[in-house]
């Protein structure tokens, strides 16, 4: 296991503190639940965390609750993480398995965006559309017609559309071989909880992952400028229409600031998803004072815009507690 997904399973807290050369481990708080491992918990399992410098020690580090995580959250699982070390700042169930929805592209991004130059283009094969699932979002690719990468990448990010996914897995050696190259990138990655089983994240038997891995796939797309841009574009211009293109929006409502949600401050996007048996996922990022925060939320109750208000949310009591 990595060492991203190491600092993702810690659900106690527990920090060393060094005084006069000894390190001393501070036991773990009543309220500290242990580590899923992967596994559904039938219980809430909420971490909160924080250290700052004590009184009278240089250095020394003392460790305690936080404040509660905000009141009122519905979703079946979520967590709060510095995007530089990986630290959560809460969570629940976090290795709760659970449809992702599109947002398992992101991974399906960490895969397959290095491989193809941002100018290269591709004529669409029917062979390339085969197979797109009923009720999936699109961005509109034609048969036919010549896109760049760099186009294919805006349709993914920004439409969530499963056939720019199919054209782009097919250009990388096929839908399933993309699949299995992106199960064994998670593991690499360390992510436990992820079972792949289509590229775009469309429903199928047995696909799941957790926030705590789809937190880990964001944190290290953002360092992928390439990622970094895609997912954080409001709009763009995308080919075909009556003028030869057409404006495509970022779906990410926290993003481009649509459908009775405001833009959040600071944000830098990541990816959202839904599907009837997922419900609403959200991955979001944000920055403040040189500080990124990212939070995962998935399947929060169906009430509108939920998810992004659960994000918000976590991400506004982040700040504050880190």
């Amino acid at each position: 296991m990595g060492t991203d997904a190491a600092s993702t399973r810690t659900t106690g807290t527990l920090t060393a503190i060094a005084v006069a050369g000894a390190l001393t481990a501070l036991p773990v708080p009543a309220h500290a639940a242990p580590a899923a491992q992967g596994r559904a918990l039938t219980g809430p399992s909420v971490t909160r965390t924080a250290a700052w410098p004590g009184p009278n020690f240089p250095g020394f580090l003392s460790a305690r609750p936080a404040a509660a995580p905000p009141a009122g959250l519905t979703a079946k699982a979520w967590t709060v993480t510095d995007a530089t070390t990986g630290r959560v700042l809460a969570s629940k169930q976090p290795h709760r398995q659970l449809a992702p929805a599109s947002t398992l592209k992101t991974l399906f991004a960490l895969t397959v965006l290095p491989k193809f130059p941002a100018d290269m283009v591709r004529t669409v094969t029917a062979a390339d559309l085969k197979g797109v699932g009923d009720g999936s979002s699109l961005v509109g690719i034609k048969k036919g017609k010549r896109y760049k990468v760099a186009d294919l990448w805006r349709g993914v990010f920004l439409r969530s559309g499963n056939d720019a996914v199919h054209v782009l897995a097919n250009m990388n050696g096929g839908w399933q071989a993309t699949a299995k190259e992106m199960q064994a990138k998670a593991r690499a990655l360390g992510a436990q909880d992820t079972t792949v089983k289509t590229p775009d994240g469309y429903d199928a038997a047995g696909q799941v992952s957790s926030a705590s891995d789809l937190t880990l796939f964001a944190r290290k797309g953002l360092k992928n400028a390439d990622f970094a841009r895609y997912c954080g574009t409001v709009r763009a211009e995308f080919p075909g229409g009556a003028k030869g293109s057409h404006t495509i929006v970022n779906t990410n409502r926290m993003l481009s600031g649509t459908n009775g949600v405001p833009r959040y401050p600071g944000v830098l996007g990541v990816k959202n998803g839904y599907t009837s048996k997922a419900g609403n996922t959200l991955i979001a990022a944000a920055k403040r004072d040189g500080h990124t925060l990212v939070a995962t939320v998935l399947a929060p109750d169906n009430k509108k815009n939920a998810v992004y208000k659960e994000a918000a949310s976590l991400l506004d009591w982040g700040f504050k507690a880190s």
